[in-house]
């Protein structure tokens, strides 16, 4: 019965277009008396071993969703620190300008999201971790980046370092 309802639960997050996300909620910081949060996740990348971001946004309190209306959404408001947590190791990758999903996370019912994007700079040998928020129109300039640098000896690529 148990698998029953744990299948018809993910079922459901999967027709309303919500996947349960890879973050873990470390840490939690009330901001003033509405219930407003600033929530600390630790977001490891699924295909970069021993590298972790910290991915630090805002969460809107029940008593501010009521005073302003909007009980849907969340800023895009987000900063980001990723650093080495373990030895690295690289495996199949996106090497082109435009990047790679790394994280994504619903900050509307359904227009916004805030997403984390990796970047592989070739020429500095640096992966780039930028935040930043998607939406159908009106597109936010809200950003944060953060880099991880491969110089070290403790970097394996599984298909062997992009030459």
């Amino acid at each position: 019965m148990r698998k029953l309802v744990q299948a018809g639960f993910v079922t459901a997050l999967l027709i309303a277009g919500i996947t349960p996300s890879l973050a873990e909620d470390v840490g939690k910081v009330g901001v003033d008396w509405l219930g407003n949060d600033i929530v600390i996740d630790a977001v490891p990348d699924p295909k970069v071993q021993g590298v972790t971001c910290h991915l630090a946004s805002f969460s809107r309190g029940i008593i501010d969703r009521l005073q302003k209306g909007n009980w849907f959404e969340n800023p895009s408001n987000a900063s980001i620190s990723c650093e080495q947590t373990g030895p690295i190791t690289i495996g199949d990758i996106k090497l082109g300008k435009s990047g790679e999903r790394v994280f994504s996370e619903r900050t509307s019912l359904i227009w916004k999201k805030l997403i984390i994007t990796r970047i592989y700079d070739q020429k500095n040998n640096t992966l780039l971790y930028l935040a930043h928020a998607a939406q159908v129109q009106d597109g936010s300039a809200k950003t944060s980046l953060s880099t991880v640098p491969l110089y070290r000896g403790d970097v394996m690529w599984e298909k062997g370092k992009p030459q």
